[in-house]
């Protein structure tokens, strides 16, 4: 097992917010190549259920591995889909139908890698987001930008337009189909990986799932005790490894 301490620094961290765009370009294709070899390409189908920021470890060539798996869950045969009582994960990434009924399945960690690539883009984070004209969350906040024809808005600012306007845009109007409110309107990560390396049309996104607008204590306050009952720790050391 690599050393975490030398060879791997956590995205998300201080020195995630320095990467340029091709980089970050990079590691949204590489989190979904990896999230398409646990969904369809491993011998057993895993649904991690906790992906996040927080849970991809880059290397010093800013390659990502999704880690910490402690919470993942592996389904057999042709089984897609499944119930829980507990509900595990972090509040900001988990879908919808997960928190609200416990039904977890692939689309359920579509749902959480669309979410990561919205704050990829903006530099921003989904729980907490804080905006001086509104009290949405970020997914609320890109698809409003979106609906008006302004998505572009939301890009990172230290980014400073070293960037392909069209490349940015295609990939918020994924993450957008990524979070929609139900999830078989959700694409599979194999479309996500065929979309993220074409130039053709895209559907048109429906209103995402948790376009939700807080009020200005639970902005500040996002960790309130409701909150934090559905969230586990930011990491462990469980890893899983491509065969």
């Amino acid at each position: 097992m690599p050393n975490r301490s030398l060879d791997y620094f956590i995205f998300g961290d201080t020195r995630s917010k320095l990467l340029g765009w091709d980089q970050r370009i990079n590691i949204i294709g590489g989190i979904a190549r990896g999230l398409l070899y646990l969904h369809q390409d491993s011998r057993l189908r895993i649904i991690h259920r906790d992906l996040k920021t927080g849970n991809v470890l880059l290397d010093k060539d800013m390659n990502p591995k999704i880690s910490d798996f402690g919470t993942a869950r592996a389904f057999v045969g042709d089984q897609t889909a499944e119930n829980t009582k507990t509900v595990v994960g972090t509040y900001g990434y988990m879908s919808p139908e997960y928190v609200v009924d416990g039904l977890f399945s692939i689309k359920s960690d579509v749902y959480s890698f669309g979410v990561m690539v919205l704050e990829i883009v903006s530099g921003k984070k989904n729980r907490g987001f804080i905006h001086p004209d509104h009290q949405l969350n970020l997914i609320g906040h890109v698809w409003t930008l979106w609906t008006e024809g302004r998505s572009l808005e939301v890009m990172d600012k230290k980014l400073d337009g070293s960037y392909a306007l069209t490349e940015v845009s295609r990939c918020i109007h994924i993450a957008l189909l990524c979070v929609q409110q139900q999830p078989e309107d959700r694409p599979n990560m194999a479309s996500v990986v065929l979309m993220l390396g074409g130039e053709g049309s895209l559907p048109v996104p429906k209103q995402p799932g948790f376009f939700t607008e807080r009020n200005p204590f639970e902005a500040e306050n996002s960790s309130s005790s409701q909150l934090e009952s559905y969230s586990v720790n930011d990491m462990s050391i469980t890893e899983l490894e491509a065969r």
